[in-house]
């Protein structure tokens, strides 16, 4: 009887330790060239409302 083994085509993403190291590195490489971080309140949203309600079809 033969096992099967499986092999994947695609590599496994990295751990998130490592997305999250290279983050801090990205931060502080931006901080280190003059960027400014800017904290934007809770609850403010960057959606534009509508100018009015479209109506599609008859009235």
């Amino acid at each position: 009887m033969r096992i099967k083994t499986s092999h994947s085509s695609t590599p496994k993403p990295p751990a998130a330790t490592t997305s999250s190291e290279a983050l801090e590195a990205q931060i502080a490489a931006f901080l280190n060239k003059g960027g400014e971080i800017q904290e934007i309140a809770k609850g403010v949203s960057a959606q534009v409302a509508p100018s009015r309600h479209i109506r599609i079809g008859n009235k």
